[in-house]
């Protein structure tokens, strides 16, 4: 797809300006742009259609709502950084940070269609090399196409993100980790740098709004974003409710702020 400071069939890198304001602006208009990884063993890039916006303190189920720590001090940088978390204790999700460096607010990369390096993205994803017309691979752990990016987590497998990507400047060209501005509409030949997706027919896409994946807080907010009719567009999940605790003295106590007594406190050692 070309060195990392030329114009490729993705588009130029995105100007820091582009990231540098509101969440719920930026989340739609990243729809169709191109987030791409180039590591030692090659580069893959992903076209995105799924976002979700998140705004900082004005957001109860952001992860800067309640302020300042070390896990997202990368979200109260300057905006055009990738702000990366560990989840679940075994996933990667990526983020893109917008707004002044102060303002904590970013845009949660969903799901997209791999565009480039679907081989090293399918060995990433632990999946059988090679695939059919229809998006079916053959062979052993085979899955479709659409399924390599479909979903935070393994929009990051296949890319290639982790730990080490947490602040990445993805608006520099020679940084690894770059956003492009996305194909050409193949009307127009011109970049899809003024925000407006196309869809697969080459016609501009519909973009569709509805609640936040997974989210506890703010469920209702519509301010999760995708391209209506692109298969690889996530399933829509309400966060799974709290599993009932069982109650034991020490949580009585502490709920209480009651003194516990000796014999419960005997009943709670090992």
């Amino acid at each position: 797809m070309g060195g990392p400071g030329t114009m490729t069939a993705a588009g130029a890198v995105v100007a820091r300006e582009f990231l540098d304001r509101p969440s719920l602006e930026v989340a739609p208009a990243l729809l169709g742009r191109v987030l791409e990884h180039e590591t030692g063993d090659g580069l893959v890039a992903v076209l995105l259609t799924e976002v979700e916006a998140y705004a900082g303190s004005a957001d109860a189920a952001s992860h800067a709502y309640r302020g300042l720590t070390r896990r997202n001090a990368v979200m109260f940088g300057p905006p055009g950084h990738a702000y990366v978390y560990f989840t679940y204790g075994m996933h990667f999700c990526v983020n893109l940070v917008c707004m002044p460096e102060g303002t904590a607010e970013a845009v949660l990369l969903r799901a997209g269609e791999v565009i480039a390096g679907e081989q090293l993205a399918r060995k990433r994803r632990g999946l059988a090399p090679g695939a059919h017309p229809a998006g079916r691979t053959s062979g052993a752990r085979g899955g479709a196409a659409r399924d390599l990016a479909r979903g935070p987590a393994r929009l990051c497998q296949a890319l290639g993100i982790g730990r080490s990507q947490d602040g990445a400047d993805v608006c520099v060209p020679s940084s690894p980790l770059r956003l492009r501005t996305g194909p050409p509409h193949p009307a127009s030949g011109a970049a899809g740098a003024g925000g407006d997706a196309t869809a697969r027919s080459g016609q501009p896409a519909v973009i569709r709004t509805g609640p936040r994946v997974g989210v506890r807080e703010a469920a209702d907010l519509p301010w999760r974003f995708w391209l209506g009719g692109e298969p690889t567009v996530s399933a829509y999940r309400p966060a799974a409710p709290r599993a009932a605790r069982r109650d034991s003295p020490v949580r009585r106590a502490a709920r209480n702020r009651l003194p516990m007594h000796p014999r419960e406190v005997a009943a709670c050692m090992p």
